[in-house]
């Protein structure tokens, strides 16, 4: 009995986590040989994106934009059947900031800086995977910053990213950078940052696109397992009456 017990509590405690979730994988895409995960971020800054989750090797803005601009090519797709996507965006890209004029702080208000969820990077790091940045929003330090949890992600890096976007002001290897590893969000990234004697940083692709749920696909809904776990819960508090 008290083996029911802790598996329907376990069943619980998925399912809310589920039913909380705003990162879903929806299916595969395999590039040079191998798949990665496609994550539905369902509401970064009000867009419906998909990630792909692959870190490009460190290089300069310019050829990891190119690098996320030509993927579509070279990848191949396995959507679940369970949904459908309809893309929004021609093509792949890094991930974009919000531009304008430099300035660094901690309580997520300014352009540079920590805590800032506006980017679509930042908004990962901060909202839907809930790490801390090295600073808090009173300016104080964090202990447990950085990328701590990655969630659906099996291949983000604790390193520098560029963004696709470029400063107002900036060269493009002074375009706009996040980095996992602090939660700072900045122009550029120094040389050395991802590794010795590696100039530039890694590269992320993202894309928008509206995903549709196949309903017709028997799929659970989140809702309906969590009736499945009250159920075997109350269930095991029946047999445990009658056993009493």
């Amino acid at each position: 009995m008290k083996r029911v017990g802790i598996v329907a509590g376990m069943i619980l405690f998925v399912m809310v986590g589920m039913a909380q979730a705003s990162l879903v994988t929806i299916g595969t895409a395999t590039y040079n040989g191998t798949d990665y995960n496609l994550i539905w971020d369902d509401n970064n800054n009000g867009n419906s994106v998909i990630w792909l989750d692959y870190s490009n090797d460190p290089a300069y803005w310019q050829a990891q934009t190119d690098w996320a601009a030509g993927l579509d090519s070279s990848l191949t797709y396995n959507i679940a059947a369970a949904y459908s996507v309809n893309w929004s965006d021609a093509a792949w890209r890094l991930p974009a900031t919000v531009d304008g004029d430099w300035e660094r702080g901690f309580d997520g208000t300014t352009t540079a800086g920590w805590n800032i969820t506006t980017s679509e990077m930042g908004h990962l790091f901060y909202e839907e995977l809930n790490n801390l940045g090295l600073q808090d929003t009173s300016d104080n330090r964090n202990d447990d910053y950085g990328l701590l949890s990655t969630g659906a992600f099996e291949n983000l890096i604790n390193s520098a990213y560029w963004s696709g976007t470029r400063h107002q002001d900036a060269s493009a290897n002074d375009s706009w950078a996040f980095n996992m590893s602090v939660g700072y969000q900045g122009t550029g990234i120094p040389y050395g940052t991802c590794g010795d004697g590696v100039g530039g940083g890694y590269g992320l692709a993202i894309r928008t696109g509206q995903v549709q749920v196949n309903t017709t696909v028997s799929t659970p809904e989140p809702a309906t397992m969590l009736l499945l776990g009250f159920g075997i819960i109350s269930l095991a508090g029946l047999r445990r009456k009658v056993k009493a």
